[in-house]
């Protein structure tokens, strides 16, 4: 499992795999909430549909002219509609002839018996109160009537009641009191005012239109004589209810204003009513309600479901893998380019083909590689520089003492004092190596102490003024408000006084040499320039580097041994500042020291 491969591979599986669950159950909540709201939708326009058939048959006496209203609400709710007689007898349909009907009925058309379900708000008796029979008013009683309730509200309305005329299902006003008198609080349920009570606003004449009409009197004489043939036929005790007009004359009554109904009496006030209204309403129908969009909510299959799973996961198991692979080849192939360098093969190189993170890691290791290359190239100069430099002088000393030592040369003080140059030359050479190794290691100790650059570019200056004045160089000191500087003095001497030696010996007869020192910012700047024969360009990334000499021969006469400068690089950074180096060949050179001041 420490596979890189293996990793990228797991991990894809299981985000698939996740995503596939989550998708799989978001998928399923939304179909199940879409198929909730599209049933309520559904119970809802079936209950629309139900509630406008229920009120054709309250009022037709047959179902003979329900086909344009019926295709109409089909139109409305986007739905089939059909309806049957009780024995499947086709009475209207929506749908083109020829159609099959749906397998299961939606409800029953019955207005003497209302499906409750699908009217929730229906009487205890299930009668619909559109279906008030022999109650209706002619169309001539019903303007007479609203006439005289118009008249009765503008009276209200001249005394200060405030009144609402409205009318009942058998066509018959209803005069309901809104307040008490203008300007008051209005009732907070309408009141409506009994026809067959006293006139409730004085002075205005309410029994033009409270007084049951001849059609009124007939039916309710009709409704109590069904009564009372019911109750007799159960052997009641009493032989008749005696319903009267205040109680006909309020819709949806249920029960009879008696002090104590029973529970006898009530079924036969029911009885009696669907057998008064049964001539006047449509007989009861099967009702068919179907959708084109009912297949929406079936649910897909399981075997479905898990075939599309599978499916996803392969596809993304088979991106996994070829994803995989890309990206872990330029991995295998730093591992290889490593395990050569480690065989110290330091050509090993990566060949960059994409970009991106992998790219820039490559690259990286190309640099590494090259950098680790260069290393070991200087390294091995390094070792052959010390070498020559150490041998000439060994040979020189073991020559002359060879020679004395067999009486071929004398011992005499110009051959001594020979012999003691070389023995300084090795121990100078040996003293850089020390200072290069012990900055290499970190182990290079500063005293740091408050310096006067004025005194110490001075105490430089006079030191080697008289080597500058046997090779005709004129030495001058140059410094600007004597800036602060909090520096190791010995240091600091020994690697200006390396500028100066190098300046000497790069500078033909006649030249001039300048020490100078400013403040620059944050920093002390401290230049050694000389105009000698300069730094060719390409050379100018070197002059620091251990050994180097742009003279390859190391001839004594041209050079020395290729370690001052370094040693003056290495003492800048010990003292966190830099060394730099501009030039222009036959013209300036100048060494740049930057330091925190």
């Amino acid at each position: 499992m420490r596979s890189l491969f293996v990793r990228l591979l797991t991990s894809s599986a299981v985000v698939a795999v996740c995503s596939i669950t989550a998708t799989a159950w978001l998928a399923a909540s939304s179909t199940s909430g879409a198929i909730q709201r599209e049933q309520g939708q559904t119970l809802a326009s079936d209950a629309r549909i139900n509630n406008s058939l229920l009120g054709y048959a309250s009022r037709h006496s047959d179902w003979s002219g329900v086909a344009a209203p019926l295709r109409d609400l089909a139109a409305q709710n986007s739905r089939r509609i059909a309806l049957t007689t009780e024995n499947g007898t086709l009475i209207a349909d929506s749908a083109t002839a020829g159609t099959p009907l749906p397998a299961k009925v939606s409800a029953v058309v019955d207005p003497l018996a209302v499906d409750v379900t699908l009217v929730p708000g229906a009487a205890r008796d299930r009668i619909d109160p559109r279906a008030v029979g022999p109650f209706l008013l002619s169309d001539r009683d019903r303007a007479r009537l609203r006439k005289a309730a118009d008249a009765y509200a503008a009276c209200a309305g001249r005394t200060g009641q405030a009144v609402q005329v409205t009318v009942s299902n058998t066509g018959r006003p209803l005069v309901t009191t809104l307040s008490q008198r203008v300007g008051q609080e209005p009732s907070p349920m309408p009141r409506p005012i009994p026809t067959t009570a006293p006139v409730v606003v004085v002075g205005c004449d309410a029994t033009t239109f409270s007084t049951p009409t001849r059609t009124e009197k007939a039916a309710l004489k009709q409704l109590n004589l069904l009564v009372s043939r019911c109750l007799k036929g159960k052997g009641a005790g009493r032989g008749s209810v005696g319903l009267d007009f205040t109680w006909v004359s309020k819709e949806k009554q249920p029960m009879p204003p008696v002090a104590e109904p029973d529970q006898v009496i009530s079924s036969c006030i029911v009885t009696a009513r669907k057998e008064q209204l049964d001539p006047y309403v449509a007989p009861a129908a099967y009702l068919y309600i179907d959708s084109p969009a009912e297949a929406t909510g079936q649910r897909i299959p399981l075997p479905s479901i898990a075939g599309a799973a599978l499916l996803v996961l392969m596809l993304t198991v088979g991106v996994s893998v070829m994803a995989a692979r890309r990206l872990v080849r330029p991995v295998n192939a730093l591992t290889h380019a490593a395990q050569r360098m480690r065989d110290g093969d330091s050509s090993a190189r990566v060949t960059i083909r994409t970009t991106g993170e992998i790219s820039e890691l490559a690259a990286a290791f190309n640099e590494m590689s090259e950098h680790l290359q260069r290393m070991e190239e200087q390294r091995k100069a390094m070792v052959s520089d010390v070498s020559h430099e150490l041998r000439t002088p060994l040979s020189n000393l073991r020559g002359w003492l060879e020679a004395a030592q067999d009486g071929v040369a004398e011992l005499d003080p110009a051959l001594i004092a020979s012999l003691v140059e070389e023995i300084l030359l090795l121990q100078h050479i040996v003293d850089d190596l020390q200072e290069l190794a012990l900055a290499d290691a970190g182990k290079l100790r500063l005293h740091v102490e408050p310096v006067h650059l004025g005194d110490l570019l001075d105490q430089v200056t006079i030191a080697h003024r008289s080597r500058a004045e046997a090779a005709g160089l004129t030495l001058t000191t140059v410094v600007t408000n004597d800036p602060p500087l909090t520096a190791d003095p010995v240091r600091l001497r020994q690697a200006i006084g390396n500028l100066v030696t190098n300046s000497l010996r790069y500078t033909p007869r006649g030249g001039h040499i300048t020490l100078s020192a400013h403040q620059d910012g944050d920093q002390v700047v401290v230049e050694v320039s000389d105009t000698g024969i300069g730094i060719r360009a390409e050379y100018l990334p070197h002059v620091f580097d251990r050994f180097w000499r742009a003279e390859k021969s190391r001839n004594r006469q041209t050079g020395g041994s290729g370690l001052g400068l370094a040693i003056v690089r290495n003492l800048a950074e010990a003292h966190g500042g830099t060394a730099a180096v501009a030039s222009v060949p036959g013209v300036r050179t100048t060494f740049t020291l930057r330091l925190p001041s």
